[in-house]
């Protein structure tokens, strides 16, 4: 049938790429082209879009992610993100995705080389283990969602309704209040921001997909989530809300409210994100009835990469660390920080 020929790509082959994803069940959202400008410009971080072809027909693709950090190179597909990594028509296209993307990272003397694939591959990486995706079944009828939640959960989700609470969804013109809420629940949890203008990217980049959720009581933000639609899916990608108003259960009217949006748009499975297995947001998930999903990001040249346990040691103490400093300050520092944080 002819030679697989690699090569990495250039704007020339956005439609190509883009026509590629649009057509294969395996490509996610992560795959879409716009957000290799989008590091590019946010971040400044260059994409390496690489793109399998055979007798003129695209077979493959991998979207790399060059991060510059503290002084180190990473490679990523993708970065910040739940996956990525390689979508290919045959294990032979796959293999060579593959040994292009260790070349590439052998040639800029990468770190690592990270691929964050949904299912399992057959490559030669070492696995991490520690992170969970969690997926939940949407019904259609709202007494019928309800009725699926556990005692439990459904009288929280009840109790939510009674304290007057407002969800409303948008895009641009709710991100305020969205930031607002993001940036001191990051704040209280111990971790970086990303900047404002991340997420005003991404709705500028994905009109269509991204949305803002905003719940108000008394016309007031006390919680918002950032969501994201691909085919037939709405994945919650960033969620927060504020630690003084936990007492009126802001969180369980969002989710609510979310999926009473999703149902109503004909989305068949509301996707929670990642989450740290067996934490406390990982149990939050799974209290919706979510069924939890593997997540397969495996890393090549892993003897340099640091273990979770040795992360997670030092993640804490910098957490206490960032909890007691301004809000105020945290707000400018943490999206120069996090840039030079890879494996988020």
């Amino acid at each position: 049938m002819g030679e697989i020929r690699i090569h990495t790509c250039t704007e020339i082959d956005r439609d190509r790429w883009d026509e590629y994803v649009d057509g294969h069940s395996e490509c996610t959202s992560y795959h879409r082209w716009s957000w290799k400008p989008l590091f590019e410009d946010v971040f400044g971080w260059p994409g390496i879009y690489l793109l399998a072809e055979q007798q003129g027909a695209v077979r493959g693709i991998l979207p790399l992610i060059k991060q510059k950090c503290m002084m180190r190179s990473y490679l990523s597909s993708m970065p910040h993100l739940k996956g990525g990594g390689i979508v290919a028509d045959s294990s032979e296209v796959e293999k060579l995705l593959f040994e292009s993307a260790v070349e590439i990272a052998r040639q800029c003397d990468a770190t690592y080389l990270e691929l964050r694939h949904l299912t399992q591959h057959d490559l030669p990486v070492v696995m991490r283990r520690d992170k969970v995706g969690a997926i939940l079944p949407i019904e259609a009828d709202e007494k019928e969602r309800l009725r699926r939640l556990d005692g439990k959960t459904r009288n929280l989700v009840r109790k939510s309704l009674t304290y007057g609470m407002t969800a409303e969804f948008g895009g641009a013109e709710l991100l305020p209040e969205f930031y607002e809420v993001y940036r001191h629940n990051m704040h209280d949890l111990g971790s970086p921001v990303y900047s404002r203008r991340f997420f005003s990217e991404i709705l500028n980049r994905f009109p269509n997909e991204s949305q803002i959720c905003i719940t108000r009581l008394d016309g007031k933000e006390v919680a918002g989530a950032f969501i994201i639609g691909f085919r037939g899916t709405l994945e919650v990608g960033w969620a927060s809300s504020y630690r003084k108003a936990l007492k009126l259960k802001p969180n369980m009217f969002l989710y609510w409210s979310i999926l009473s949006f999703a149902a109503d748009r004909g989305y068949k499975f509301l996707d929670f994100g990642r989450s740290s297995r067996d934490s406390g947001t990982y149990e939050f998930k799974m209290q919706w009835g979510a069924v939890p999903s593997d997540l397969y990001w495996g890393y090549w040249r892993a003897n340099e990469v640091a273990t979770t346990e040795a992360r997670g040691g030092g993640m804490q103490l910098a957490s206490r660390i960032w909890r007691r400093l301004p809000v105020t300050f945290t707000n400018v520092l943490g999206p120069q920080l996090i840039r030079h944080i890879p494996g988020i």
